[in-house]
Protein backbone atom coordinates (compact mmCIF):
# COMPACT_ATOMS: atom_id res chain seq x y z
CA UNK A 1 0.00 0.00 0.00
CA UNK A 2 2.66 2.60 0.78
CA UNK A 3 4.31 1.89 -3.05
CA UNK A 4 0.86 2.69 -4.34
CA UNK A 5 0.96 5.78 -2.58
CA UNK A 6 4.60 6.65 -3.28
CA UNK A 7 3.59 6.09 -7.32
CA UNK A 8 0.42 7.76 -6.79
CA UNK A 9 2.38 11.21 -5.10
CA UNK A 10 5.40 10.87 -7.90
CA UNK A 11 2.37 11.06 -10.52
CA UNK A 12 0.32 13.84 -8.76
CA UNK A 13 4.20 15.63 -8.70
CA UNK A 14 4.60 15.07 -12.72
CA UNK A 15 1.44 16.82 -13.06
CA UNK A 16 1.91 20.12 -11.49
CA UNK A 17 5.23 19.53 -13.38
CA UNK A 18 3.41 19.90 -16.64
CA UNK A 19 1.18 22.63 -15.68
CA UNK A 20 3.70 24.71 -14.75
CA UNK A 21 5.47 24.00 -18.05
CA UNK A 22 2.47 25.11 -19.60
CA UNK A 23 2.16 28.04 -17.56
CA UNK A 24 5.42 29.14 -18.24
CA UNK A 25 5.02 28.16 -22.10
CA UNK A 26 7.83 25.65 -22.29
CA UNK A 27 7.87 23.61 -25.91
CA UNK A 28 5.18 21.51 -26.87
CA UNK A 29 7.61 18.42 -27.33
CA UNK A 30 9.17 18.72 -23.80
CA UNK A 31 4.98 18.99 -22.61
CA UNK A 32 4.05 15.55 -24.64
CA UNK A 33 7.50 13.77 -23.43
CA UNK A 34 5.81 14.78 -19.80
CA UNK A 35 2.62 13.76 -20.31
CA UNK A 36 3.87 10.73 -22.20
CA UNK A 37 5.86 9.44 -18.73
CA UNK A 38 2.48 10.43 -16.91
CA UNK A 39 0.34 8.21 -18.80
CA UNK A 40 3.10 5.60 -18.40
CA UNK A 41 3.24 5.80 -14.84
CA UNK A 42 -0.53 5.84 -14.85
CA UNK A 43 -0.44 1.94 -16.77
CA UNK A 44 1.95 1.15 -14.19
CA UNK A 45 -0.05 2.15 -11.18
CA UNK A 46 -3.38 0.55 -12.88
CA UNK A 47 -1.02 -2.39 -13.40
CA UNK A 48 -0.17 -2.51 -9.78
CA UNK A 49 -3.58 -2.21 -8.14
CA UNK A 50 -5.51 -4.95 -10.54
CA UNK A 51 -2.94 -7.40 -9.98
CA UNK A 52 -2.63 -6.47 -5.73
CA UNK A 53 -6.25 -7.11 -6.24
CA UNK A 54 -6.60 -10.35 -7.99
CA UNK A 55 -3.92 -12.10 -5.87
CA UNK A 56 -5.95 -11.11 -2.83
CA UNK A 57 -7.92 -14.09 -4.19
CA UNK A 58 -5.56 -16.50 -6.20
CA UNK A 59 -3.89 -19.17 -4.36
CA UNK A 60 -0.13 -17.61 -3.57
CA UNK A 61 1.34 -20.48 -6.35
CA UNK A 62 -0.42 -18.83 -8.87
CA UNK A 63 0.24 -15.23 -8.41
CA UNK A 64 3.12 -15.52 -11.13
CA UNK A 65 0.54 -16.86 -13.90
CA UNK A 66 -1.41 -13.95 -12.51
CA UNK A 67 0.69 -11.16 -13.29
CA UNK A 68 2.02 -12.28 -16.68
CA UNK A 69 -1.86 -12.34 -17.50
CA UNK A 70 -2.50 -9.01 -16.49
CA UNK A 71 0.90 -7.23 -18.05
CA UNK A 72 -0.30 -8.79 -21.55
CA UNK A 73 -3.75 -7.68 -20.85
CA UNK A 74 -2.80 -4.42 -20.29
CA UNK A 75 -0.06 -3.72 -22.86
CA UNK A 76 -2.60 -4.68 -25.34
Amino acid sequence: MEDTKKRINRIIGQLRGIQKMIETERSCGEILQQISAVKKAIDGLSKEIVISDICKIVPQDKTGEVKQMVERAISL
